[in-house]
């Protein structure tokens, strides 16, 4: 398919409307705004005890082992890629410290990788929307811990299929196991897990 001049000016008016709009709803809707190229996606509940709990140790225990300058950054910004039309706000962020540097959102092709604890709302934005998107942005590394079921994966090695890059090598570990995000082992001992009372994340 041919993309004009023309038709990538109206896509990039029309993501900057998208954008407009999640920037002025984002401090008065519950959970989190997210624009994907299905459009915005809209995970209604905020994160509770077990999914920050999963991102905390993640992000630690891979800092432990990461060399310096390399941080499992949980917070904001957002990875943006305004050509492609998304904004994506992983639970973790594995980055250079002199790549963090500076205004507004962070490169997407910066991020070594991209870690997310899934939602417990919207289980599919994190193992379908995502799937698709991160190979989008050039994110190498895509890692899913799932507190439902104690499993989850890692995807890597960014190939071109007739949808677009897609991840080719998908690893999947179940709770116990030590998993390899990028060049670095951690344990997933000790990860909690969703309840039957949860009513979160």
């Amino acid at each position: 398919m041919t993309i004009t001049h023309d038709d990538a000016r109206r896509q990039n008016f029309h993501y900057r409307l998208l954008r407009d709009a999640v920037e002025r709803l984002t401090d008065s809707v519950p959970g989190k705004l997210e624009i994907t190229k299905e459009g915005i996606v809209h995970d209604m509940m905020s994160p509770g005890r077990p999914h920050e709990v999963t991102a905390g140790l993640v992000s630690r225990r891979l800092e432990k082992v990461a060399p310096d300058g390399i941080w499992a950054h949980v917070g904001t910004p957002d990875v943006e890629d305004e050509p492609e039309g998304i904004k994506r706000h992983p639970d973790i962020m594995v980055i250079a410290f002199e790549d963090m540097q500076g205004d507004g959102p962070f490169d997407p092709r910066t991020i070594i990788a991209a870690v997310e604890v899934v939602s417990r709302s919207n289980p599919a934005n994190d193992w379908v929307g995502k799937v698709r998107d991160y190979p989008l942005l050039g994110i190498p590394v895509y890692a899913v811990f799932d507190p439902r079921t104690g499993t989850g994966a890692v995807m890597s090695d960014i190939h071109r299929t007739p949808e677009g890059p897609r991840y080719a090598t998908r690893k999947d570990f179940v709770y116990g196991e030590d998993v390899t995000i990028a060049d670095w082992t951690i344990s997933t001992d000790g990860l909690p897990r969703y309840g039957d009372a949860d009513a979160d994340a």
